[in-house]
């Protein structure tokens, strides 16, 4: 095909680009540097101490033996994260072991962190161990003010902290994106060891910590979480450490120190006169000469260019021609094509297929943690990026399939928010495609609504309701274009470590500009979650998502799924019978039974009277997603509903013998998938002239 000659074409004048590039400008060299600090003969020239850290000949103590000190260790020069003039971004690996000492052994307070900010390192004034040094309380939840990232190791649970001991990644706030629980030990001078690393091709910052010789925690620790370095920090940045203690007190001690960078500034190195050995004999030549000295080497250059371009255009044609299929088993036109596509982008990688295969084991159905509505879904570990994750394959001869496969890629790749399960990557080979997320441990949302073993308390679903509004934040208004997700449900919302909520499976979404609101479109989506104006209108838009956003918030309340065959009738629908509890001003009977009533009244009644007024029939009666959250925050009043649902009128019910019926499509990072009764729907625009009689 043209693109693949056009490739080919591209790649060879690339490759005279960097070839000619590599001879003209100097390299760069990467940074390295170890210190191991109970050396006495160690050279302490290059690390810098700032407030109350000291090096003792032992250990670097951060902080004194006393209340309310803080201090830092940096290394003393500049670390290049990005250049500017090459678009080059570091990755970097560091290593540390790090002691903390209490001196009472009840209570301790409040821990350490690895840190990058911009250079020199600034101590902020101190307000309190609880900001382990990095931030001043004035800005430490202020995201636009700060350009800093952390790795903490928490040892004091404050009112923004998930536990007592935890490490968490700060991105320009205290508050952690992500975290994962400690035990007690790590604050009664047991020895741990750390590995941090920062992958630049999937931009994961990845945390490991073990505990040294401890056999109750032969496992280590682990942390990952997905951030941009160069959209945060500077080109050049500190690196160091920083702890802080406020009224409880104990020691941080860091041991030894080792980091290796990929990206340093370029070295000094000249060629604005050849080697001494290339010069003649005499210690002053002629311009001639000089010229052609300069004129060999050149012609030296341009030869094996040409020797290896000539190669590189000859060896895979003949291996194709003697093989007919590429090293992972043969790549198709139509193959070639969607990597000419997905590789204009950036962001998710494409990785080799042998590597997904030994990731799963070649697909083993141990490793299998779901079904979705056109493949399965697969637990994995990439060792490359030392990373668990969740491989979905979508089912081969799937067309359906292959469009969710590129909707997919084209809707999320670029996409970056915190309540967005991540894609990492991806792959395709002669009809079998697959897509790469980051892992979530805790599964999706509705294998613990509909799960009488599994309960999940109030105040973690009113965080995942706000954190669902936030995503949906994003993608209405913040990004780019105007992202419209079609198929908001809780199979499709993805639950991490915190129970943070992550909205996925992206294969139905459509770009919309932002002038323009909607687009006319196939019907799809589940039944129970899609608008009754799809029915009519065939139109995706962000009123059709905030319907769904609101049935998915009265199941979050309510604890059940908005169609359930029962032979109370009224309570088949879950938006009709939750709008009869609010017309007789009894809306709270709804709450989920589970809950035992321990809930706030005022949250489960906002979240319930929202929930109505984003699943309103009439799409010019709902909310913006700005609206939603404004109540949900309290920042404004609950709106006024009718107190009995309103109806709207429109051509005879559809027949559902005409649609395509498929099971419930899950984005893949689910640590285990629930049936639910609603099923995903595909129906052509034609048939798509009539509403469901029981709309929920």
């Amino acid at each position: 095909m043209a693109v693949s000659k056009s490739r080919t074409r591209c790649s060879l004048f690339l490759f005279f680009d960097i070839i000619l590039f590599d001879v003209c400008i100097p390299h760069a060299t990467p940074l390295s540097f170890s210190f191991n600090f109970s050396d006495p003969d160690i050279n302490m020239s290059n690390i810098t101490f700032q407030a109350d850290a000291v090096w003792n000949r032992t250990v670097i103590n951060l902080t004194k033996d006393t209340r309310n000190s803080q201090g830092r260790a940096v290394y003393r020069n500049p670390v290049l994260l990005w250049d500017n003039a090459t678009g080059d971004v570091a990755s970097f690996h560091t290593s540390f072991s790090y002691v903390i000492q209490p001196t009472n052994t009840s209570i301790s307070g409040d821990g350490l962190a690895f840190f990058l900010s911009p250079f020199p390192s600034v101590v902020p004034r101190f307000n309190g161990g609880a900001y382990l040094g990095l931030l001043d309380n004035g800005t430490a939840f202020n995201l636009t003010h700060n350009h800093i990232v952390a790795v903490e190791f928490d040892t004091f649970m404050n009112s923004w902290d998930p536990s007592d001991y935890h490490i968490g990644i700060d991105i320009n706030s205290i508050y952690s994106t992500g975290y994962t629980d400690l035990p007690d030990i790590t604050r009664n001078g047991t020895r741990a060891t750390v590995s941090i690393d920062y992958n630049i091709t999937t931009k994961f910052l990845s945390v490991l910590l073990s505990f040294d010789g401890n056999p109750n925690y032969t496992s280590p620790f682990s942390l990952s979480s997905l951030v941009d370095l160069k959209a945060v920090l500077p080109q050049e940045v500190a690196v160091g450490f920083s702890a802080a203690t406020g009224y409880n007190v104990e020691l941080h001690q860091i041991l030894y120190w080792n980091f290796n960078s990929t990206l340093e500034r370029k070295s000094n190195l000249t060629i604005t006169s050849p080697p001494t050995q290339l010069a003649p004999a005499p210690s002053t030549f002629s311009g001639k000469s000089n010229v052609r000295v300069v004129a060999g080497s050149a012609a030296g250059v341009f030869a094996v260019v040409c020797l290896v371009a000539a190669v590189c255009w000859f060896l895979p044609s003949r291996k194709k021609a003697t093989t007919g299929e590429e090293e992972e088993g043969g790549m198709d036109d139509d193959d070639e094509l969607i990597d000419y596509e997905f590789e204009r982008g950036r962001g998710p990688q494409r990785f080799p297929y042998s590597e997904l295969v030994a990731a799963t084991n070649n697909f083993d159905e141990a490793e299998k943690l779901g079904q979705g509505g056109f493949g399965f879904v697969y637990k994995g570990f990439l060792r490359s990026i030392n990373l668990p994750v969740a491989i979905k394959r979508i089912s081969k001869g799937s067309k359906q399939g292959l469009k969710e496969y590129t909707s997919e890629i084209n809707a999320i790749s670029r996409l970056r928010h915190r309540n967005l399960v991540q894609l990492i990557g991806w792959c395709h080979r002669r009809g079998d495609f697959l897509l790469v997320y980051e892992l979530m441990p805790n599964g999706s949302l509705d294998s613990y609504l509909y799960s009488k073993e599994r309960l999940l308390p109030w105040s973690a679903r009113y965080n995942i309701a706000q954190g669902l509004a936030s995503a949906l934040l994003y993608l209405h208004t913040e990004w780019e274009q105007c992202v419209v997700h079609r198929d908001i449900k809780p199979s499709n919302i993805m639950l991490d470590s915190s129970f943070g909520a992550k909205l996925g499976d992206f294969g139905l979404a459509r770009l919309v500009d932002h002038d323009r609101g909607s687009q006319t479109t196939v019907l799809a989506g589940t039944l129970g979650y899609l608008a009754p104006e799809c029915f009519i209108t065939g139109k995706a838009s962000k009123e059709t998502d905030i319907f769904s956003f609101g049935v998915v918030l009265l199941e979050i309340a309510c604890g059940r799924q908005c169609i359930v065959q029962t032979e109370d009738r009224s309570k088949v629908s879950l938006v009709e019978w939750v709008w009869d509890l609010y017309g007789s001003k009894s809306v709270l009977e709804a709450a989920d039974e589970r809950l035992n009533g321990d809930f706030i009244e005022p949250e489960m009644e906002s979240l319930m009277v929202v929930g109505l007024w984003c699943a309103h029939p009439d799409y010019n009666r709902r909310p913006s997603i700005q609206e939603a959250i404004g109540v949900l925050r309290f920042e404004i009043p609950l709106p006024a509903l009718s107190a009995k649902m309103p109806e709207l009128v429109f051509a005879p019910p559809i027949d559902l013998s005409n649609f395509n019926y498929t099971s419930s499509s899950s984005t893949g990072a689910s640590a285990s998938v629930v049936s639910a009764s609603a099923k995903s729907i595909t129906a052509s625009e034609s048939s798509s002239s009539s509403l469901l009689n029981n709309s929920c």
